[in-house]
């Protein structure tokens, strides 16, 4: 985790936008050299929105845990075999 002052985040914003995007790194802003606050990629931001969706709805994890087990164990089909058996014999 990278930690700049604030007045180097307003100056180079938009570089470290691009660092962000690129290394997925959280940046922690400070003011006064205290910790204020942390930036973070909008993609990390969704990720860890996402989890926290998954850890919250009761028995989406131990359906995941299933599938993930289910696809260790080889029970699985392709994608295109899941269409053929949709479009029906021809």
């Amino acid at each position: 985790m990278t930690t700049l002052p604030l007045a180097e985040v307003k100056a180079r914003l938009s570089a470290v936008l691009d660092e962000l995007g690129l290394t997925h790194e959280r940046v922690v802003i400070t003011r006064n050299g205290r910790p204020e606050a942390v930036l973070l990629s909008l993609d990390d931001l969704e990720s860890i929105e996402e989890t926290i969706d998954v850890l919250a709805t009761p028995g989406l994890r131990d359906q995941l845990d299933a599938a993930a087990a289910e696809i260790e164990r080889g029970d699985w089909i392709s994608a295109e075999e899941l269409a053929q058996r949709h479009r029906g014999p021809r």
